[in-house]
């Protein structure tokens, strides 16, 4: 009785010791996983759970708050290859890869995005003043379509905080992964040209690069900023005050993907002009269409839609920029980005960088390095030297 009573013991004393061991050592790899942006650990556990335990918002707010206190994955030792580097609208890229606004719209993680391999991240938008934006709920998890709905409705801490966050960048070297400011208006504002304006000389002196987003379809009327004539008006003063800065960034347009032909038309007339050239364009904001494929539940909710049903709207209003453009007009290309073969498609249609949102929420900060990895693939595979070689070769201008 003595032997078996020692046996179980020591049986009992194994069980306790492998316990307390597999969940220390599954503890442990999680974190290393975690830590290196192991791209399947993040697709197949990091992510999910993130979604079971939080809703969208709540994640969101909770992947800013990772950024801002760096709790990111370890930033990549080997740099970029020379054939994912350009210079765009005068600026170098390391990658064409960048963050879309939206994700960071204070400016509040900037300095731990920039650890995740983006080429560029981009804030905003940012309104003159604080406005709460819409009422919760308001962002929406389309699980089945890979793909998100949201109704933020520009919400913003306004000029002033943003501006504080990024002022020290008026003295700082340089950063390899440039930083641009997405502007946009307050709700109850009766003149937006001059919130557009005040952005432009806000933050000149801190942004890579200014963007002028007249295409969320969230807050009421802004789209109408698309039409021809409101557009000329606008870019008319917004560049003009621009001119008027010690410092001239580069000055882009975010449009929609909803657009008509005609208003393609339009917006390529009124951009190429010689009074409101612009520097670049942004293809595309979300949509308010809703594609008979879609599977999700929350496919009814009211708001833009992004992510992998948003890719060939947007593939094709970069083909036809970039045509009615003639090609002089350079292109950032977002929807549906969280692969190098679609991202390839963009560059192949005429956008010179990409940009990627919805792929954080279903892939997490790995896809970033998946995507530079998969698209250097692709242009070697097809005997391009650099990404500018490959920029709209599928387009007959």
């Amino acid at each position: 009785m003595a032997d078996v009573a020692a046996k179980l013991a020591k049986s009992a004393k194994r069980l306790k010791d492998i316990a307390i061991i597999v969940p220390g050592a599954f503890l442990t790899f999680a974190g290393y996983s975690v830590y290196e942006g192991n791209e399947k650990f993040y697709r197949e556990y990091v992510m999910p759970l993130t979604h079971r335990f939080f809703d969208a918002e709540t994640a969101h707010r909770l992947g800013v708050l990772a950024a801002k206190y760096n709790i990111v994955p370890r930033k990549q030792k080997k740099p970029d290859s020379p054939i994912l580097s350009s210079v765009v609208f005068g600026r170098e890229f390391s990658n064409p890869v960048g963050l879309a606004a939206g994700f960071d719209k204070d400016g509040e993680g900037i300095r731990g995005l920039q650890k995740l391999g983006f080429g560029f991240i981009e804030i905003g938008s940012v309104t003159p003043n604080f406005q709460l934006g819409n009422k919760k709920p308001r962002v929406f998890r389309l699980t089945e379509d890979k793909a998100i709905i949201n109704r933020y409705g520009f919400n913003s801490a306004g000029h002033e905080a943003v501006y504080n966050r990024l002022k020290y960048r008026e003295t700082s070297e340089p950063d390899e992964c440039l930083v641009g400011v997405n502007l946009g208006k307050n709700k109850s504002s009766a003149d937006a040209i001059n919130d557009y304006t005040q952005g432009v000389q806000k933050f000149s002196r801190v942004a890579d690069y200014l963007v002028v987003n007249v295409s969320s379809p969230n807050t009421p009327g802004l789209r109408d900023l698309q039409g021809k004539q409101k557009l000329q008006t606008l870019l008319d003063k917004v560049i003009e005050k621009r001119d008027e800065m010690e410092v001239r960034k580069p000055l882009l347009v975010k449009i929609a993907p909803d657009l008509t032909d005609q208003d393609k038309i339009d917006i390529a007339a009124v951009v190429t002009s010689r009074k409101s050239y612009v520097n670049g364009l942004i293809i595309s904001n979300t949509t308010v269409k809703r594609p008979a494929k879609l599977k999700s539940p929350s496919k009814t909710e009211e708001g833009g839609l992004s992510g992998q049903p948003l890719g060939d709207m947007s593939t094709k209003a970069i083909a036809d920029m970039y045509r009615l453009t003639k090609g002089t007009i350079p292109i950032i290309g977002v929807g549906g980005v969280s692969s190098g073969e679609e991202a390839y498609r963009k560059i192949r249609s005429g956008a010179s960088l990409v940009q990627l949102y919805t792929a954080l929420v279903y892939e997490g900060p790995p896809v970033v390095k998946k995507i530079k990895r998969e698209l250097e693939e692709l242009l070697r595979r097809d005997g391009f030297n650099s990404i500018s070689e490959a920029v709209g070769v599928d387009v007959k201008l």
